[in-house]
């Protein structure tokens, strides 16, 4: 028994030791991870910064051609408008550009630079006001002011539109850009821009503004209306009655384009039939059924041809501008009529 007694003594003795290590170590541990936590959380921390960092100094990518943003008055109001314009001094042709609706989305600023990728290389400058409601301009948006009417309210509407589109043109005259650095000065002299050569395009709700303005101003040298109306005609009898009279009143060559599966090619056809009847030259282009890449507004899909099928109709578009944007083709009415060939898609 006693034998035994001293080998558990010696036994709880080794035990005891191991466990004094054991303690030990775990205060070392403790102590190291409490003088090491500050370093850690403070180098944690620091890492979001350091990778934000990075992203801020990465090179932006490029983005195709340059623009300046600027604001000009039309009537009460701030409109905001994008300004491409060719390298160099010009004076350049200008093509005025009027985008769609794009309701949900009105207050994006979207300078649409697929209309400048396709212009600015030909030795073109490119004017796109966001006209009153888009972008950051002031103004309720169209589904604000209009509340689904399609007729009188609709039409005042769109001659409003117009109406910024035109004193777009008019704040250039007076104020122009700066030929070398973009910016816009009150010295309409420095303007890049040859007021002798300025044409009118216009996509869907665009198309309808654009022929207001053409048919309101006779200053212009060529239009384009690119499905203006299609997705409203076959409702609204004020707008089969209102932009056939306007399409009469406009002095100016014009392409009518549109695709065969959008809403209706009514609209198309019937504006370049009243253009055509004013004795002015007139060509409408119906392209094959468009099938777009997307379509999450299920809109009908050959409406989206002129925002996913450049490829199809843009040798028409240049065709058409490039005899009409030479240098006085304002006072050239009498140009022969330059033959389009039928893109395929």
């Amino acid at each position: 028994m006693k034998h035994n007694h001293t080998i558990n003594l010696k036994q709880t003795r080794k035990a005891m030791l191991r466990s004094r290590r054991a303690r030990r170590v775990g205060l070392l541990t403790l102590l190291a991870l409490s003088l090491c936590a500050p370093a850690l959380a403070q180098r944690r921390a620091a890492e979001p910064r350091a990778q934000q960092q990075k992203v801020r100094q990465l090179p932006v990518p490029a983005q195709g051609n340059p623009y300046t943003t600027f604001y000009y008055k039309s009537g009460g109001l701030n409109i905001e408008a994008y300004f491409y314009k060719p390298e160099g001094n010009g004076p350049f042709p200008l093509v005025i550009y009027n985008h769609g609706s794009r309701s949900g989305q009105e207050h994006v600023e979207i300078p649409f630079r697929f209309i400048a990728a396709i212009l600015v290389p030909q030795g073109y400058a490119v004017l796109v006001p966001e006209r009153r409601g888009y972008g950051k301009s002031d103004g309720p948006t169209y589904d604000e002011e209009v509340q689904g009417d399609s007729g009188d309210r609709m039409m005042s509407r769109f001659r409003e539109e117009a109406s910024d589109v035109l004193a777009g043109l008019d704040y250039l005259k007076k104020g122009g850009a700066s030929a070398s650095s973009g910016r816009f000065t009150p010295t309409p002299t420095t303007s890049p821009v040859d007021f002798r050569r300025v044409a009118l395009m216009g996509w869907s709700h665009g198309g309808v503004v654009s022929l207001l303005a053409a048919s309101e101003r006779h200053e212009f040298v060529a239009l384009v209306d690119q499905a203006g109306g299609a997705l409203t005609w076959n409702r609204s009898q004020t707008l089969q009655n209102e932009l056939p009279a306007a399409a009469r009143k406009i002095k100016v060559p014009a392409l009518c384009m549109d695709a065969e599966n959008d809403a209706t090619t009514n609209a198309a056809k019937t504006v370049g039939q009243a253009i055509k009847s004013s004795g002015e030259w007139e060509k409408t282009i119906i392209y094959p059924p468009f099938t777009p890449t997307s379509n999450p507004d299920n809109i009908a899909p050959g409406h989206l041809i002129f925002a996913q099928g450049v490829s199809i109709w843009q040798d028409d578009l240049l065709a058409f501008l490039k005899p009409r944007l030479e240098a006085n083709a304002r006072f050239e009415r009498a140009l022969p009529a330059v033959p389009l060939k039928r893109a395929q898609p």
